[in-house]
């Protein structure tokens, strides 16, 4: 029997290593996983000597046929994106697509025997009413079989179906004018009041509100330090950095709001959270409880459709109308890339053109 060599080590771009073992069938096989410390990928290939030494091998078992759900699951956990693992709630999100959408068709199936014909069956098969469900598993599905490339299990990616990783949005975001903004706050309990403040006149996400500290508060200054959100994850509060390292930011808080924000602190703010539970000043608000109110004071104020992240778009809207640059949205904002600072820009020139059309509208009425 020809003598098979040593086999090859790959350190991977999320700092794990990559064995592979070229068998006496000629074939350089990679390991069903990765390994955490190069030290257990030499131990592998020794392994594999070993066995092909003692002629304990067959090309079938050489294959080292890894199950979808096992490599998915390895995918999970070794996930890196700008060299950070995955966020909990993101965890958390991609566990219930493969549970729910994905292991029931690929689960038991080995990686290297899943073909484009039977993902592009399966997609066929998901309910057309869940859009947003279909794109993000299939963008789940894609990407951990894009790594399996990597990984020399497949040879070429067989996630192709064309425009399925994007969606339609139903929803259209409702940018409230001022005098509807106030009608809302209005329509709100006081407690609610400074908070809902700080999401149209400063632009911060709901988690980075609730997760809010006095300590991040100056209010001499009129300064927000936005260094941390929080997140509920299978129930339970989760306290993280910013969405990205752009997201640790600080906000300035117009003068207006000020006032508002000093009487919360006195009336409503827990010890340390600036926007607690009602029923418990150390435990965080939940989204939940927010809409029962928020929900009865959208309808009061005329405003069916507005979600309270619209308060944050609605801001960062108006911050771009008042000829803010690209790279000031993106502080403003905490964004890292500008693609999602440029929507609010086309957001204010939209808006500008309409009351430009508006503007010419009453001049050609008046010139009858």
């Amino acid at each position: 029997m020809p003598r098979a060599s040593t086999g090859t080590l790959r350190k991977m771009k999320w700092r794990r290593w990559q064995a592979r073992y070229t068998f006496p069938d000629g074939v350089r096989r990679p390991a069903p996983q990765t390994f955490l410390t190069k030290r257990d990928a030499n131990a592998w290939l020794a392994m594999m000597h070993a066995d092909v030494s003692r002629g304990k091998w067959s090309p079938v078992e050489a294959t080292m046929a890894v199950r979808f759900d096992e490599y998915a699951a390895r995918w999970l956990k070794d996930r890196r994106v700008k060299g950070r693992p995955l966020s909990p709630r993101t965890v958390e999100g991609y566990e219930a697509l493969l549970a729910t959408n994905l292991n029931p068709t690929f689960g038991t199936k080995h990686v290297h025997t899943i073909t484009k014909a039977l993902v592009s069956e399966w997609y066929n098969t998901l309910p057309e009413d869940k859009q947003t469900t279909r794109a993000r598993a299939y963008s789940l599905l894609r990407a951990i079989l894009a790594t399996a490339v990597e990984d020399e299990h497949l040879t070429a990616n067989p996630a192709k179906v064309r425009g399925a990783g994007s969606v339609d949005r139903k929803h259209r975001v409702t940018l409230p004018t001022d005098a509807q903004f106030d009608a809302l706050v209005a329509a709100m309990p006081d407690r609610y009041n400074a908070m809902l403040l700080l999401a149209y006149w400063s632009g911060l996400r709901f988690g980075e509100l609730t997760e809010l500290r006095r300590a991040d508060l100056d209010t001499k200054d009129g300064i927000v330090h936005v260094t941390r959100a929080v997140v509920l994850v299978r129930g339970e509060f989760v306290v993280k950095s910013t969405k990205s390292a752009a997201g640790e930011r600080d906000v300035w808080i117009p003068s207006h709001v000020l006032p508002a924000l000093r009487e919360h602190l006195l009336q409503y703010a827990g010890a340390e959270l600036v926007f607690p539970s009602k029923n418990d000043p150390t435990e965080h608000l939940r989204q939940s409880t927010l809409a029962k109110v928020f929900y009865k004071a959208r309808d009061a104020a005329g405003l069916p459709t507005l979600r309270f992240h619209d308060l944050r778009h609605a801001h960062l809207t108006k911050f771009a109308q008042t000829g803010a640059t690209t790279a000031e949205v993106m502080r403003q904002a905490g964004h890292s890339t500008t693609v999602a600072s440029q929507r609010y820009q086309h957001a204010a020139e939209d808006r500008m053109r309409e009351l430009s059309e508006r503007m010419a509208a009453g001049y050609a009425k008046a010139g009858e």
